[in-house]
């Protein structure tokens, strides 16, 4: 089933089963991913060499879109899910030893997913937009999924949740894994298109494709917003 012809891939052109957006506030929680300092906010270079120049030439599409639709979006759907006394969780990549022996392969690899993220780490921070208020939940992980390696999953059944709306960055990467294990976990899963971001457009189009109708439905900020009025 799908509830609309956007990032429709080969498996399910043929379906023309079409469903409507439904969301139970009881059961649904929004969780943000990766809203940190570190992914989305522009490095300050004061003598940036050519080398760097061109590295933030590169990658200045992803935090205009960044600062012009996803930090939006994901604002307006943080106000609606507060003022509907809705479950809203965070998760955020920081590892918990100094040295971070405790990351996931991944987070050691070499090059843009090198991450060493220990606690007091000012860049692992989430932007201040979209700062957590007390009692909403906060995930810390070494992991790509928000699932793998934190009690979210658990924390979510215990609270009745049975359905989950996505956002965040890389849409590729923590979202995409969130997204795949919140499905293998049975929660439903809502992810926002407009609310998430990958390092470019193409690749963002190609992952929302891969995702959707199977692990998750695609939906935008209106839609979904709609569908909590």
């Amino acid at each position: 089933m799908r509830v609309n012809n956007r990032y429709v891939s080969f498996y399910y052109e043929n379906d023309m089963d079409m469903g409507e957006i439904s969301i139970d506030p009881k059961k649904t929680a929004l969780l943000i991913i990766d809203m940190q300092h570190v992914f989305i906010t522009r490095p300050v270079y004061k003598n940036p060499s050519e080398a760097e120049k061109k590295e933030m030439e590169r990658w200045e599409p992803f935090y205009k879109k960044i600062d012009d639709v996803v930090i939006p979006n994901n604002e307006k759907i943080l106000a609606a899910f507060r003022e509907k006394g809705m479950e809203v969780a965070f998760a955020k990549i920081q590892c918990q030893k100094k040295n971070g022996a405790d990351r996931s392969l991944d987070q050691k690899a070499t090059g843009y997913n090198e991450l060493l993220l220990p606690p007091g780490t000012p860049s692992a921070e989430i932007v201040p937009q979209l700062t957590p208020r007390e009692d909403e939940i906060v995930v810390t992980k070494t992991t790509d999924s928000a699932l793998t390696g934190t009690p979210l999953r658990l924390w979510f059944h215990n609270m009745g949740i049975d359905t989950v709306v996505c956002t965040g960055v890389l849409t590729d990467q923590c979202v995409s894994g969130t997204v795949r294990s919140l499905a293998d976990e049975s929660f439903k899963v809502w992810l926002i298109e407009d609310a998430c971001m990958a390092s470019t457009q193409k690749i963002q189009d190609n992952e929302l494709e891969i995702l959707n109708n199977i692990y998750c439905h695609v939906i935008n900020t209106e839609e979904l917003l709609d569908a909590l009025r």
